[in-house]
Formats: structure tokens, sequence, C-alpha cells
């Protein structure tokens, strides 16, 4: 048996999973670490298998790493001697039999064939998913100025479709879509032909999430989206904080702290929004939701925890904002959010391996908010029979314009 560093990934539909070889040293422990910061945004929850059937030895940076992941939920697989002995040593108990996740070979595996390649691909790819410390960027004019021209076609096309008296969802003029919705399924799709959309030192991710919620009042989906300190527990584990602010001109305010729970990331977004709502109708309301202020939290929840300065940082969020249209009908509400956010660019020559995972996680992210909206609209109707209210929440203006 060689002793020389190998691993493999194996990107898996319940599990993500590492199969290791040789000697887990300092150096090989910096890799694994970056490699799985690199792959933490697209497991999405699933479980890490790590195997350790053939590392021959492990020194205390590579036994600190296998600790830290055995804290994290991390299960292993030792199949002989001496990696049992390396596994009992971390968790404090003889290994135990393989996970059902983690046999058989269904798989798609990445082989990283030494940590000499295994760092090239893992820099590339944690260059542009890794924390702020990792990489620094900082927000150009020319992206700003992007972003603002993309926001006016955007709000311009919606007020063109309100004041003219168009369709109100994207999804009125086919049936078979308010069939699946009905069915129950979760209608996901980019706003753009081509997401994300380049622009000048960056990219923007438009993407448009539909869903249509049964035996649901629109009282009580306003109730949800707009109890903004009850954010951090509907949103949970991505919202780590959230508080309402005082409203002013009709607008609402408040703020949250958005975290990504992957095991390795301590960073976080602190972000202040500014809403608008307004209804059409008795059975019609929309909203605009827009960041007034994003700035990246280093080492979240820790005593060296800092605020980094707006517009600096790794560039995974520098702009946010949304456009909901809620809609009673069908004896339940419909819920469209058009969701729009702003990154740093990726390489051009890196996008065919990098642009698939953003394009998953956006997917992913908008149908996970949906999922949850929809879960605590029901909570807020459970107990009573569903009766349409024939009103708006107070405080909600009656309106023909986007603010």
């Amino acid at each position: 048996m060689t002793n020389r560093f190998h691993y493999y990934m194996h990107d898996g539909p319940s599990a993500f999973r590492f199969e290791v070889a040789g000697v887990l040293s300092a150096k090989a422990a910096r890799e694994l670490e970056q490699a799985w910061r690199a792959a933490s945004s697209i497991v999405n929850g699933r479980a890490l298998i790590v195997d350790l059937s053939y590392v021959t030895e492990a020194d205390e940076a590579g036994l600190s790493l296998l600790r830290d992941w055995h804290e994290r939920g991390a299960q292993f697989i030792a199949g002989r001697p001496p990696a049992s002995g390396i596994v009992e040593s971390v968790t404090g108990r003889p290994p135990e039999a393989p996970p059902a996740i983690a046999k058989g070979w269904t798989w798609r595996p990445i082989r990283a064939a030494s940590v000499r390649a295994g760092a090239m691909w893992a820099a590339i790819v944690a260059a542009l998913l890794a924390p702020a410390q990792s990489v620094a960027a900082d927000l150009r004019p020319e992206t700003v100025a992007a972003w603002d021209k993309y926001l006016k076609d955007v709000s311009g096309r919606d007020q063109k479709c309100l004041s003219e008296g168009g369709p109100f969802l994207s999804i009125d003029a086919n049936a078979n879509d308010k069939l699946r919705l009905r069915n129950g399924e979760i209608l996901v799709f980019p706003a753009a032909p081509r997401a994300p959309v380049e622009v000048p030192s960056g990219l923007i991710h438009d993407w448009v999430g539909v869903v249509f919620i049964p035996n649901v009042a629109l009282t009580d989906v306003l109730n949800v989206v707009r109890d903004y300190s009850d954010y951090k527990k509907v949103y949970a584990p991505n919202i780590v904080e959230s508080r309402a602010a005082p409203a002013d001109n009709r607008q609402e305010r408040f703020s949250l702290v958005m975290m990504n729970k992957s095991f390795f990331t301590k960073e976080a977004l602190d972000v202040d929004f500014r809403n608008s709502l307004a209804c059409l109708d008795e059975k019609r309301c929309y909203s605009v939701s827009e960041a007034t202020r994003i700035q990246e939290v280093s080492d979240y929840g820790a005593a060296s925890s800092r605020l980094l300065p707006e517009d600096h940082g790794s560039g995974m969020i520098w702009r946010l904002y949304s456009a909901a249209r809620f809609e009673e009908a069908d004896s339940g509400v419909y819920i469209e959010l058009e969701a729009i956010a702003l990154s740093r660019d990726i390489p051009s020559g890196l996008r065919w391996m990098v642009e698939p995972i953003v394009r998953r996680t956006s997917r992913s992210s908008i149908e996970t908010a949906l999922k949850k909206t929809a879960a605590a609209a029901r909570e807020q109707a459970k107990g009573a029979t569903f009766v349409s209210t024939g009103s708006v929440p107070r405080g909600v203006g009656m309106s023909h314009s986007l603010r």
C-alpha cells in the first residue's frame, strides 16, 4: 500500500463522500478542508461520509480535521487497520458498520489524484466560493451601473404589466402550469434566457419561483411575509437573526443576518431591507423588497467576528432585490417570487465548471424559501375554516403602481 496521499469525492443523491488514502498530514488536511469548502455549496444538507479505509497514518493536524468533521456530524468508514485505530482515537469508540447511504457505487466521482492535483481543483473553486477572508473583491462602479440599469428595466416591465392590465402572474396564460401548481409542484425557472446574466465584473442571478398554497387566505400569507421578526424561525437555518424596524413613509424596514450553514462556512451577511407592499384589489397584492445595506461578517458567532465594509469581501452577494405577487384564487393563494442578486464574476475559463453549481444553488434557494413560506402560511391558517376575508391586512394600501 502506498503512503502517497490521494482523495476522491463522490457526489451522490443522499450523501457527499470523501475517500482518502495514504498519510493524512497537515498539508493533506489543508487540502481536504479546502476541497470541502468548495464542495459545501452544493451539498445542501446531505450527509458527509468519509472513507478512511486506506489511510495509513494521521498526524495531529489530520486528527484535528477529523475531530472537527466528527463534531459536525460526519460519518466515518474504516474497513481495515490502521484506519480503524485512527477512527477510534477520533470518536472514542470502535468504527461502526458503514451507513446504508454509503453502500454501493451509485456515485458521480470527482477525482483528485494527489495533493498537487487536488490543490489545483480545490483552489479554483474555493477561490470563487470560499469565505471572505480567502478572496477579497471590491464592487466596481461599472458593475453597480449595470445592476441599476437591470433593475430599472425590471421595474419598467412590471410597471407596464400592472398599468396595462396584463397577466398578474407569469403562469396565468398557461393552464398546464396552474394544474402542476395545484398538484403540489413548485415551479422555478430563470427569468432571463441565460442564467446568470453577465455584466462588467459581475453576475446577475435572476430567478422566478411560483407556488400554490391550498386552503389558506391572502391574509394568512401576508401575515407570514410581513412578520419580519419571525423570519429567523420560519427560514431557519439560513436566517440566523431577524428584526423589524419602524416603518417609514409606508415602507417597511427590517434586518436579517443570513448564513450558509455548511460545515466550514462561518461567514454571514448582515443586511438591511426596505419593503413596499400594496394591493391592486382585495385578491391581489404585490411587494418590492430591496437591500439598502449588505455587509459580510467574518467568523460569525466567534469572538474574532468582525463586520467588513460595504461592497468589500468575497463578492458572494453584493446586491439583493425581489418582487413578489400574491393572488387569492382557486381556494388558496398563489405566490410568485422573482429574486435577483448581484455577485462577483466567474473567470470565463472556469464557467463551464462553476455555473452549474451556481444555477443549482439559485434554484434550490428559491424553492426552499417558497416551501418554508407555504408551511408557515398553513400553520397560520390551521384551526380555522378557510374563508375568503375580502380584505387585506391593516396598513396595506391599495395601489395601481409599483413603488
